[in-house]
């Protein structure tokens, strides 16, 4: 039996030619385009994470998940990762531009400070993952799990 593994790399590669996706330029996307699929692979990292402490209850593995993936420590992640200067400039602006984006819903369990702060990191990931940058993006959200104290 043949095991196919796939590097991160080629994991752009397999969802381009499986899903047959044509090439866009990312800079043609809305920061809340990019949020949107942002926020998605955050919680996926997320939850890959909190899987990997084993096998638990689906609730105890949720309300880990939740404390992780809300507005709030997204934002301590993204300012945290600003103050010790682990982002390009490019991935600054990407971030930025999320955070400026007027947005039509509102934060219910969060600041309008934190939940735009929240926004412009879930463009960062977004922005990372469309581009196929995979390790960046997981180098990124790792050392905002780290610098929060919530890497293990």
């Amino acid at each position: 039996m043949e095991e196919n593994i796939i590097s991160l790399s080629g994991f752009s590669d397999l969802f381009k030619e499986t899903l047959h996706l044509k090439e866009v330029d990312i800079k043609s996307y809305s920061p809340l385009a990019l949020a949107y699929i942002g926020d998605a692979v955050y919680e996926v990292i997320i939850r890959t994470k909190v899987m990997n402490h084993g096998s638990t209850q689906v609730n105890n593995m949720h309300k880990k998940s939740a404390k992780l993936v809300n507005a709030g420590t997204q934002a301590d992640i993204i300012r945290r990762l600003l103050e010790e200067e682990d982002l390009t400039p490019e991935e600054i602006a990407v971030y930025k531009r999320g955070r400026n984006a007027k947005s039509v819903t509102t934060a219910k369990h969060a600041t309008m400070a934190d939940y735009r702060t929240a926004t412009g990191f879930e463009a960062l990931c977004g922005y990372l993952y469309l581009n196929g940058e995979l390790e960046r993006l997981i180098a990124v959200v790792g050392k905002g799990l780290e610098r929060i104290g919530e890497l293990e």
